[in-house]
């Protein structure tokens, strides 16, 4: 799975991927720096603990994202 969020903070969209058959979990940040994790579990923590639905332009999108990396993994 593949998310582009767009934050408040960039005009790039931060990008969130699980794909749990070739065991790449990452996130691009706003500041296009990134993040790489072991497991979806440690990327939906990652994202829970440092972004918020005040950060983010759609929090329908948001949520829905959170919502199925909860539930697809």
């Amino acid at each position: 799975m593949e998310f582009e969020i767009m934050t408040v903070e960039s005009e790039i969209p931060c990008l969130v991927v699980a794909d749990e058959d070739n065991g790449r979990f990452m996130i691009r940040k706003a500041d296009t720096s990134g993040e790489v994790f072991n497991s979806q579990e440690e990327l939906v923590h990652w994202i829970e603990a440092n972004w918020s639905k005040e950060k983010v332009v759609n929090t329908y999108d948001f949520v829905k994202m959170l919502e199925m990396l909860k539930v697809y993994h």
